[in-house]
């Protein structure tokens, strides 16, 4: 129940901040199936974009990334983005909902990935980079992703473009 509090309240706090002209609330719908935004399960670290909202959840016993579009108040399906041998986190999109960022950990080994709706293929951007990686987040226009990284020997905030190149050296 915390989890979904804090959820609403981000939410609201991030698009009532966006509205400086008027306060506006808006009604999220409740499935208890987990069909919707709002579910029993954890909703973990929900991002807001434009009109789309990502976020992790154990809804379906492991945890996912999902995509809730806020105009038409439906999950969208990502298909090609969770696998059962990851537990993803942190995701991020863009302003279109065309990319999302996310990190995601294998067999004890935690990398960034970008995932293209259009393409529905997901690639590590880090997979070269010998280091922990952390929070990722992703442009408005998806051209840039920046995330943490300890290949320094502590944590520095590192800069990519879509194709996994370094961009801030």
């Amino acid at each position: 129940m915390k989890c979904f509090i804090y959820l609403i309240m981000l939410i609201l706090t991030s698009l009532l901040s966006s509205c400086a002209s008027y306060p506006r609330l808006i009604s999220l719908p409740f499935d208890p199936g987990g069909q919707s935004l709002n579910s029993p399960a954890a909703e973990l670290t929900p991002q807001i974009s434009g009109r789309y909202i990502a976020f992790s959840s154990d809804r379906r016993g492991t945890q996912d990334i999902y995509l809730f579009d806020l105009e038409t108040k439906n999950l969208i399906d990502l298909p090609g983005l969770n696998s059962l041998d990851a537990i993803a986190t942190y995701p991020s999109v863009d302003a279109d909902g065309r990319h999302i960022v996310f990190a995601a950990s294998r067999q004890g080994r935690t990398a960034i990935y970008i995932y293209d709706r259009e393409t529905r293929q997901s690639r590590s951007l880090t997979a070269a980079l010998l280091a922990e990686v952390r929070n990722p987040t992703i442009s408005a226009d998806g051209s840039r992703i920046a995330f943490e990284s300890n290949a320094g020997g502590h944590w520095d905030i590192l800069v990519y473009n879509q194709n996994g190149e370094l961009l801030n050296r």
